[in-house]
């Protein structure tokens, strides 16, 4: 496959990376500053440095075309003020999807956060500062954006907290799940697997578990994901 990763310089991004290269696909990574361009390569991607605050449409599209998916792992990251969430989190999202349907793109797996419902209707769930609400606000903004769109077929994933521990190749997957935590290797094995999956549509939610991540994704997928 050919596949089109947004954020290529971000933790679950270069660990997708280097699991999608290393079995011979070819990952272009989409990176902001160009000082990255050599942790990229040395992950096995094909760097395209692109701003995707300021990028133009027709410039992503140019990124993007020939690929058989693009993959949104790209966020303002910590330390980032609220406005920054909207201009990436969502904004940079959405201009992702624009490029793909002008190229052609079908396939959209955008990496989202457990949480989002919580802000749904316009709700503030009590002892959320500011930042983490307009983080929680663009993302959602970001997921219904791209969901609504017949040209994209779009699976959003919304991992845990997220952590450093070594992947176990285990974990809980479905629609709705406890809250918990989950090996940032575990997420991008199990974006990996989704992409093999050739079904989309899911919304999923994703922590760590007991259930082997390939048996995990068919049995979510099989289900429906928007239950």
């Amino acid at each position: 496959m050919r596949i089109v990763l947004a954020g290529a310089h971000g933790q679950v991004a270069r660990r997708l990376g280097r699991l999608l290269s290393a079995r011979g696909d070819t990952v272009v990574g989409i990176i902001r500053n160009p000082d990255h361009a050599t942790d990229v390569r040395a992950d096995g991607m094909e760097p395209a440095v692109l701003d995707l605050e300021s990028a133009s449409v027709d410039e992503v599209a140019s990124a993007v075309t020939g690929a058989d998916a693009v993959v949104f792992a790209a966020g303002a990251g910590p330390g980032s003020g609220a406005a920054r969430k909207d201009t990436v989190d969502r904004g940079a999202a959405v201009l992702l999807a624009d490029a793909a349907v002008r190229a052609g793109v079908e396939r959209y797996l955008l990496v989202s956060s457990m949480g989002v419902d919580s802000v749904a209707d316009g709700r503030r769930p009590h002892g959320l500062d500011d930042v983490f609400l307009a983080y929680l606000q663009a993302k959602l903004a970001a997921e219904q954006d791209l969901l609504s769109r017949p040209a994209l077929r779009t699976t959003v994933l919304r991992p845990g907290g997220l952590t450093d521990d070594p992947g176990t190749g285990r974990v809980t997957l479905g629609r709705s799940v406890d809250r918990g935590s989950i090996p940032r290797d575990d997420v991008a094995a199990v974006l990996v697997a989704l992409l093999d999956a050739g079904r989309d549509g899911a919304v999923l939610e994703l922590v760590a578990g007991p259930t082997p991540i390939a048996q995990a994704v068919e049995e979510s997928l099989s289900r429906g994901g928007r239950g």
